[in-house]
């Protein structure tokens, strides 16, 4: 057994070893090859446990961008017949150090509830729930009724400093447990607009008056996409703009063939639970929001 630095040729054992654990995750080839030989940033590292030639934990890291004080998140999977050997404290360890390096005050992870007790050995304590959900985007509803003066409109089509304008709103407004200010226009540029992770093509904003009012922002392929931000601005809110949006991106999905799409929420936002509940979402996993100080 072999705890080290993850590799360029572990990737495919690392995307069997998502998709048997947490498919819902949506780790992707394209987005795995790029973390694993792209130079890693601050509080950035990857992490793989290995037996022969199969991989059998992985571990990653990265710093909450925005987020003031500065904060980790952090993810660590053993295949279930490995587990009770010290993998995941290992792995767990190595992923501490790495955002303490980066100045990280905190870490935080998404756990199945079983492992909570094992966690608070390091101090972590459970904050909150977060839910899973899934949809085949050809099975979403008919796209409500657009208001007069909206425009739909895919995200790779608009001008991404009013896109980055309504996401620095948006991720300030967000539920969670770190204080997100704002990142550097240049980082969120390299984070979001170039980087060939995101789906923006498959993503939706919904256009009023020459400004973003809401969108949907998406990562992954045209087999599987990850729901990752949708927000309306608070002028905005109450008139139906994130069931709009949520759904016109899911027609996009279907149209080019995405078989899954996923998303996440946390178990206080009923807004949003509740028009992933309209669109179709079913429930597949709940995990512990777990937070440690470093």
């Amino acid at each position: 057994m072999e705890i080290r630095a993850a590799e360029a040729g572990d990737l495919d054992g690392a995307l069997a070893l998502h998709d048997q654990l947490a498919p819902y995750l949506v780790v992707t080839e394209v987005g795995l090859r790029l973390r694993l030989t792209m130079p890693a940033g601050p509080g950035q590292a990857t992490f793989a446990a290995v037996d022969g030639e199969q991989v059998v934990g992985w571990a990653t890291t990265g710093l909450i961008a925005g987020s003031d004080p500065l904060d980790g998140q952090l993810r660590v999977l053993v295949r279930p017949e490995y587990r009770g050997q010290g993998i995941g404290a290992q792995l767990l360890d190595a992923a501490h150090d790495v955002l303490r390096s980066a100045g990280a005050t905190s870490a935080r992870v998404f756990a199945e509830p079983s492992t909570a007790d094992w966690a608070g050995r390091w101090g972590y304590r459970q904050t909150r729930q977060v839910h899973y959900a899934g949809i085949d985007p050809q099975k979403a509803p008919e796209l409500p009724e657009v208001p007069s003066g909206v425009d739909l409109v895919p995200l790779n089509q608009v001008d991404p400093h009013k896109l980055y304008a309504a996401d620095v709103i948006a991720q300030r407004t967000k539920p969670g447990d770190a204080k997100i200010v704002a990142r550097p226009y240049a980082d969120w540029l390299r984070a979001i607009w170039e980087s060939p992770v995101m789906a923006l093509d498959l993503s939706v904003a919904a256009i009023y008056g020459g400004e973003v009012a809401g969108f949907t922002l998406g990562n992954g392929d045209h087999t599987k996409v990850w729901s990752q931000m949708t927000a309306t601005m608070p002028d905005y809110r109450g008139r139906g703009l994130a069931k709009l949006v949520k759904t016109a991106a899911l027609k996009r999905a279907a149209a080019v063939g995405v078989q899954n799409c996923y998303t996440a929420n946390y178990d206080g936002n009923a807004p949003m639970l509740a028009v992933n509940e309209w669109l179709g979402y079913y429930r597949v996993a709940t995990h512990s929001v777990l937070l440690c100080p470093l």
